[in-house]
């Protein structure tokens, strides 16, 4: 056993795990004051439940050996993951099994955590945790079986069919889990529709201090994210670590310029939202590019995505956290970018277009991350309409308007009643403050 190895794992899969927490920060504070708390409830929901459905039956879906093609994994392999405690190494190698476990894990809670931010303000939570259950099962867990379950060298034991067998580069989850995640926000903003007053009323982030706080925990534990996918402390490790230090930075760059050349000011919330692009983009590149295609990557990531976030105002979908502007086209961006600045000198060993591998390695990643996009918009669309048609998924219009959180969890973010002069020395009741009391402040959430 890697005992080096393994603690760099346990620490990744730590730090990834933080990023849930973060995202419900940043997706908590770019929401309205009466929204924080269901938009928070919304991440930790899927924390609770994809943590048990993953061992439960997820991992052996994903990572058990075959039986579809390349499809899917064998359910029962793994089932409750039964064997594994024994177990003292794994396919990577010196690695314990339950290791590998507990990393993958943290990726599967937070690819169904993005889904909530294109729905927020209207959608039910129990129907919420229903779908995110559902969707997992059939959307997250099989494409995390084509993306990231390799065959063994021996032959043992096969894998999905874009690892394996078009063998696009997707280091640490481009597809599996942003493109997923941002065609099933796309698809879940159709069925549940617009938010009362969408195009018509202010519907700024209630507050930026915790937009920013949140980005930067997501900053911070997306370094476990990328550099801990190389299993190992090594030098793999290290170059992906600086390739999502600089591509993050620039895009960063590159959504403050867009916002000063085009709106005149560059803003705080454009700072955070660049980070969280940069970080998508070059999630799938990062062991596959030099430093400077990574520069490249995240500046086109920050100023591509900048300018994506407007497109629900053009086409008339309400994507209200900017899921589909963010998640699926960084994600877009950067899975394609290998194809074009993969070089062989970096760990990954292959060369896109620009360094001498011609269009071989461009198709792969088109039509792996063109796959996932629809298998995920397809099914999350179905899904969608079923659970709408059923138990219903979007609230009434009057709870959307007194506040889903005082509606959804009879709580507010909020207790404004003990700023004022009212009556002291009782302890207050959870969910007396008024939820549409709450000031907002900052600008347009795509402004």
């Amino acid at each position: 056993m890697d005992t080096g190895a393994t603690a760099w794992v346990l620490i990744s899969a730590s730090l990834v795990l933080l990023m849930t927490p973060g995202l419900a920060l940043f997706y908590g504070g770019m929401v309205r004051a009466k929204s924080v708390l269901n938009m928070m409830m919304m991440s930790f929901g899927a924390m609770a439940l994809i943590g048990v459905l993953w061992v439960l039956y997820g991992y052996s879906v994903a990572f058990g050996n075959d039986v579809g093609g390349g499809l899917l994994g064998n359910p029962t392999e793994f089932l409750g993951l039964r064997g594994l405690m024994e177990d003292t190494t794994s396919e990577a190698g010196g690695l314990p099994a339950m290791a590998f476990v507990g990393f993958q894990a943290v990726f599967a809670i937070i690819t169904v955590a993005l889904i909530s931010g294109a729905i927020a303000d209207r959608a039910r939570f129990g129907t919420w945790m229903v779908f995110a259950g559902i969707w997992a099962t059939l959307v997250y867990f099989p494409v995390a079986h084509w993306v990231f379950a390799f065959d063994s060298e021996d032959g043992s034991v096969t894998g999905g069919w874009i690892a394996n067998g078009i063998e696009a580069v997707d280091f640490a989850g481009g597809t599996a889990v942003h493109i997923n995640a941002g065609a099933a926000g796309l698809a879940l903003a159709l069925v549940l529709g617009k938010r009362r007053g969408f195009g018509r009323e202010p519907m700024r982030p209630h507050n930026l201090p915790l937009v920013m706080l949140g980005a930067g925990l997501l900053w911070f534990g997306w370094f476990g994210f990328n550099a801990g996918s190389a299993l190992a402390a090594d030098n793999t490790a290290s170059v992906v670590w600086v390739n999502t230090l600089v591509a993050t930075s620039a895009a960063v760059l590159g959504w403050l310029l867009t916002e000063r050349l085009r709106d005149g000011h560059a803003t705080s919330l454009g700072a955070a939202s660049g980070a969280v692009a940069g970080l998508v983009a070059i999630t799938p590149a990062c062991s596959s590019v030099s430093p400077l295609g990574a520069i490249a990557i995240g500046l086109v990531a920050g100023v591509l995505c900048a300018l994506a976030v407007g497109l629900k105002y053009r086409f008339g979908y309400d994507d209200s956290l900017d899921v589909v502007g963010v998640h699926l086209v960084g994600g877009l961006w950067g899975t394609i970018a290998i194809g074009f600045l993969a070089t062989a000198d970096a760990p990954a060993g292959v060369a896109g277009l620009f360094h001498g591998g011609g269009v071989d390695l461009l198709w792969r990643q088109a039509v792996g991350a063109l796959a996932v996009l629809a298998f995920s918009f397809v099914l999350t669309l179905v899904i969608g309409i079923v659970l709408q048609k059923t138990i219903g998924f979007r609230i009434d219009a009057d709870d959307e308007v007194a506040g889903i959180d005082q509606t959804e969890h009879a709580e507010t973010g909020y207790d404004l009643a003990a700023l004022g002069g009212g009556r002291t020395g009782g302890p207050a009741r959870p969910g007396t403050a008024p939820a549409q009391g709450a000031p907002t402040h900052g600008t347009e959430v795509s402004a």
